[in-house]
Parts: structure tokens; sequence; C-alpha cells
């Protein structure tokens, strides 16, 4: 599809300036830019890039001189990023998918209830017992377990697994290859065992071996519940609640390969960035975001408006509004801080001549 700069700078809400009736087709880097491009050009270096591309027509902040820089038409965009989202989603080539209200034939449904205007792609079996809203997607060898609810309008990629009891919102995104509401890694000796001898002693006396030390399971009964508006990444797993549910709130967005354990709850609008892992019964408030990497410590409280850094380790709980970064996790300059301290003890002192 093409769209004209008018079209696009309406979408965006930005003002747009030069020839509004040029139509693009694509988006790209103003060096890589052909004639049909609309080149972002939002820092210094890419408006210095669009002399070695052919782009016609490119999205720019404020105070720079698209005339100058050869265009042809310019949008304007104070937030670039933002202006990027916006753009990105109106020419998104979506991923094929069956038409809307297609089952394919190899797909296997057992009787689940299914909405108006849903497609289902091949191989994928969605189990007794489930609901799929109104509108959802779901792509080829996907499997959805028995007794979950899949909301309006949700778009299940190829490959995803969905476990029993597991209900998910309105617009969800779940890339490929996520795992939602397998088992949460519980288990249990019938002795003391060493984890609970060193958390009862802080780690100060040696541990001696319990006397039936075989681990049991704890069993998963409790699912996931997954707001609306949520994406999770590709290879992403989101344990099952022991009896409870695991909860991921509204509006919040997980990285690919990110673990959350079981009972964790997380707000509404957070960020959580690959890597990160977060053990069980966390808490998690709203527009919390945990960098690559960061590690969250079992049963701890991380407050609203939390950040950290890449690969930072949260052994305590959290109080709103904290930046963090390091390991053990301590405020962001401290750390920073701490690690200049430390780089200086490695050089050799100046000697008198």
């Amino acid at each position: 599809m093409s769209y004209t700069i008018e079209q696009i700078a309406a979408s965006l809400g930005a003002q747009a300036f030069g020839d509004v009736s040029i139509s693009i087709t694509g988006a790209a880097e103003p060096a890589m830019a052909g004639p049909d491009d609309l080149a972002l050009a939002l820092s210094p270096a890419f408006v210095a890039d669009l002399a070695t591309g052919h782009a016609r027509a490119a999205v720019i902040l404020p105070d720079t001189d698209w005339q100058a820089a050869g265009l042809q038409a310019a949008i304007i965009a104070p937030r670039g990023r933002l202006a990027m989202a916006g753009l990105t989603q109106m020419i998104d080539a979506q991923p094929a998918f069956s038409a809307v209200g297609d089952i394919h034939p190899s797909s296997v449904t057992d009787g689940a209830w299914i909405g108006a205007h849903c497609s289902i792609g091949p191989f994928t079996h969605i189990a007794a017992g489930a609901r799929i809203e109104a509108g959802a997607r779901i792509g080829s060898h996907v499997s959805i377990g028995a007794g979950t609810l899949i909301g309006d309008n949700a778009t299940i990629h190829s490959g995803a697994r969905i476990g029993p009891r597991v209900t998910i919102g309105q617009g969800v995104v779940i890339q490929s290859g996520a795992v939602i509401g397998a088992d949460g890694f519980s288990f249990v000796t019938e002795g003391v065992s060493g984890p609970e001898q060193a958390k009862a002693t802080g780690g100060c006396k040696k541990l001696t071996p319990p006397e039936k030390g075989e681990w049991h399971k704890i069993h998963s009964l409790g699912g996931v519940e997954i707001g609306d508006d949520v994406e999770i990444g590709a290879n992403s797993t989101i344990d099952a609640g022991t009896i409870r549910a695991t909860r991921i709130g509204r509006g919040t967005k997980i990285d690919n390969l990110v673990h959350i354990g079981h009972n964790v709850t997380v707000g509404e609008d957070c960020l959580l960035c690959g890597q990160t892992g977060i053990a069980g019964s966390v808490v998690i408030g709203n527009r919390v975001v945990l960098a690559g990497q960061t590690g969250v410590g079992d049963h701890h409280t991380i407050g609203d408006d939390v950040v950290t850094g890449a690969g930072t380790m949260i052994l305590s709980n959290v109080p709103a509004g904290k930046v963090l970064l390091g390991y053990p996790a301590q405020r962001m300059d401290q750390s920073i801080a701490s690690y200049k301290a430390l780089r200086r003890l490695t050089r050799k002192p100046q000697t008198d001549k």
C-alpha cells in the first residue's frame, strides 16, 4: 500500500510541509532510502545521511532545515520515537494469518467455543472447554489448553503454547514460541532441605543433609491472567500460579526470553526487557521498567515507577520511584561511583621524581 505525506501527517497528528501529495510505500534510514521511502531523519547524523540516499520526504525533528537537506516534503515530529511508533503501526505488513473467519481444516478445535470473525491457522489445537472471542487471530502450530479464554482481537503467533486455565485479555499479542501457563518450579522435601536451612541461618552454619531429601512437586493449579493490550515476546515464559493465578497487568510489554515465575503479580504499563528473570511470588507495581538481564529474588515487592539498568540483581524490596543498578542493586549513581572507585584501586600511585 502507499500513503501520501498528508495522510501520514494526519495519522500522526503532526505538521507536514512541502509537496504533501507525495506517495510513499515504506520507511527507511536516510542513507538507504529510495524515492518511494519515507526517511526517518531523527538525529543530526541521520539528517546528514539524507544527501547519500534518494528520499524525497522525511520525518524530521523541529528546527531541521528540510529544504536545505534537499527534501521535497517533511513531517515535523517533536517526539521522534513516538512518531516512529505511529508510522510503523500504520505501514506494517501484517504477518500472514488465515482469512478472517477461516478455520483451517487441519486445525483441531475439540468443540471449543469459537467467536465470530476468528482465524485459526493450520495444525493448531484448541482443547475442549476453551473459548476464543471475536476477531482473534491464531497462527499455525499453536496449542491452547482446556478452560482457557482468549479475548477479543488477540493475536497469537505461530508456535505459541497456551496452557489450561489461562485468561488472556483483549488485544493481547503473543509472539512465536512463548509458553503461557506451564507448571511453576515448586518442589519440597520431606525433611528440612538445604535451602530452608540456609534461609533460617543466613548461611552462617554448615548445612546438614536432610533425612529424606527427595523432591516432591507442588503442582500449579492457579493458571495465568493476562490483562488487555499486553504483548509477550518470543520464547518468553509465564508460569501458572500454585493456587491463585500469576497476573500480568493491562498494557505491560514483555520482551523476548523473559521468565516470570509462579504467583508473580506484574502491574500495568510495565516494560520487562530481554532475559529478565523474576522468581516466584514477586509483586511488581505499575510502570516499572526492568532492563535486560535484570534478576528479581523471590517474594520481594517492587514499587511503582522503578527503573533498573541492565544486569541489575534485586535481592530486597524496592520503594517506588527508585533507579537501580548493580549486583546487588543499589541506587544507580551510587553503583556507578562504586564501580569507578573499584577501578581506581588498580592504578599505581604516582612517585615523586
